[in-house]
């Protein structure tokens, strides 16, 4: 799949996450939990998302540690497992993928391939949003790289 990469500029972005360790296996079972969690305590505050579902990974010995969850503006008072945390802002690549959760990583090799040949790298921990469920035949992540000269 060939996959076209963007440089946009983003603004710092609030995000309602929870954060968690799991097992490669157990990536799918802490989202939808994760998910359900963070749009409970929305609810509960009178907030909606304010964008798709996201998620953050750091790879571990044996896993993931992940930070999942929505985009939101409001306020919103940290509660239970649910926690605040911030997208940065600035130079940022954008890869659209289609297909199979488990084939992502292409996306993230096209963004790593852009930062080589323009002489850039990564400012910080890169991101997924989720444009849909895991229901739908030919999902869409997008794959998100906070970037900067070097």
């Amino acid at each position: 799949m060939g996959y076209h990469v963007e440089r946009i500029e983003l603004e710092p972005q609030q995000v309602a996450v929870v954060q968690g360790e799991v097992p490669h296996d157990g990536v799918a079972g802490f989202l939808g939990g994760a998910f359900g969690e963070v749009m409970g305590t929305l609810g509960a505050q009178g907030l909606q998302p304010a964008g798709p579902p996201l998620a953050r990974y750091e790879i571990i010995d044996g896993g993931f540690r992940i930070e999942a969850g929505f985009p939101v503006d409001g306020e919103l008072r940290p509660m239970g497992r649910v926690q605040v945390a911030q997208l940065p802002a600035g130079p940022t690549l954008t890869v659209l993928h289609r297909g199979a959760y488990d084939q992502v990583a292409a996306a993230y090799q096209a963004a790593e391939a852009w930062l080589v040949e323009h002489d850039w790298e990564a400012a910080a921990p890169p991101w997924e949003a989720y444009l849909d469920g895991p229901e739908v035949p030919q999902p869409r992540t997008i794959v998100h790289v906070p970037c900067r000269p070097k």
